[in-house]
């Protein structure tokens, strides 16, 4: 099967809308992607024309995208292009959805701060809420120098060398 996958860079246009399905959480937002051009002429950049998409996330991405995102905020999704058109009201639209694999927020415009959700826990569910807590030790952070190895019980102390 083909699959047009996309890698998009915008604004959350919209609050996330989550709710609870039968196969797991669902959840959408309006995105907006606007290109932005050096006007040579004026030498100014210009924005362009703003195209508008309806982000969907399932499971763990659409519990983690409620507790992530607001309004306005710069993000970057990486998904699969659907497009389909519906009769409303005697007119054919068009709609340009995503079916997000990734969403995370673009950091050449802000800073982040990441929280691993522990799994088996729920998703979050308020932006501001507590931290997941991980379990175990985390293996990438700062440890302290160890002690020296010399003169700490080494082998050659013990007389085994």
């Amino acid at each position: 099967m083909n699959e047009t996958l996309v890698t998009l860079v915008g604004n959350a246009a919209t609050a996330v809308e989550f709710r609870e399905t039968a196969s797991g959480g669902m959840a959408r937002f309006r995105f907006a992607v606007t290109p932005r051009r050096w006007d040579r002429a004026k030498e100014v950049w210009a924005d362009g024309h703003t195209s508008f998409y309806t982000v969907w996330a399932w499971r763990a991405l659409a519990a983690n995208l409620t507790g992530s995102v607001a309004v306005g905020e710069p993000l970057v999704v990486h998904g699969r292009l659907k497009v389909r058109e519906e009769e409303l009201e005697g007119q054919r639209r068009t709609y340009v959805d995503i079916e997000a694999v990734a969403v995370g927020h673009d950091l050449t415009r802000g800073t982040a701060a990441f929280r691993r959700v522990v799994r088996g826990e729920p998703g979050l569910t308020s932006r501001y809420g507590p931290a997941p807590v991980a379990a175990g030790p985390d293996p990438w952070a700062v440890r302290e120098a160890p002690e020296e190895a010399a003169g700490a019980g080494g082998a050659e102390e013990a007389g085994e060398g």
